[in-house]
């Protein structure tokens, strides 16, 4: 899977599929998007590579904790965001961005409190009015992947700093 900015000056590949797509209806998605809502596919940021020059801008966010939005430096295209909970160990993929959005449809939707009402849902995919519990939702190997990706994290957490 791959995708890029609407200049072209960055272009991304995704080294596997995401662990899982979440579609986003909260107030704050709405705004920063200017859209109904936020489809963001999460995957490891160690398996997505970057080519071109990008920014990274601190945004708020209602948990107070921001998220940080990585933009084609050219263009602004929000490309991924790395958020409060997992860091920069995952990336929230634009999936507007990526050259076929359809390989990467809603596997839930949340904040569905605030969505707005003329959107009508499929209700065929799980609907949350706010968060929902990973370890009930994602299937097992996305967890696997995420433990993953937690563990490897922690191994470079524990690595000596190099030397100067």
């Amino acid at each position: 899977m791959q995708g890029g900015c609407t200049c072209g000056a960055v272009r991304y590949r995704l080294a596997d599929r995401p662990m899982f797509t979440n579609c986003c209806h909260c107030t704050w998605c709405q705004r920063e998007t200017g859209s109904a809502f936020a489809l963001n596919a999460i995957i490891e940021a160690d398996l997505l590579t970057i080519d071109g020059a990008v920014e990274r801008v601190m945004l708020p966010s209602a948990s107070g904790k921001g998220q940080e939005v990585v933009r084609c430096q050219t263009c602004k295209v929000a490309l991924y965001s790395h958020y409060a909970g997992a860091g920069r160990l995952a990336a929230f993929v634009r999936v507007g961005t990526m050259d076929r959005p359809a390989d990467c449809p809603p596997e839930v939707h949340i904040y569905t409190a605030t969505k707005l009402p003329w959107l009508v849902l499929d209700d065929r995919v799980p609907a949350f009015e706010g968060y929902y519990s990973l370890k009930e939702l994602w299937p097992a190997a996305a967890q696997q992947r995420r433990e993953a990706m937690k563990a490897r994290a922690a191994l470079l957490a524990d690595r000596p700093a190099p030397l100067a």
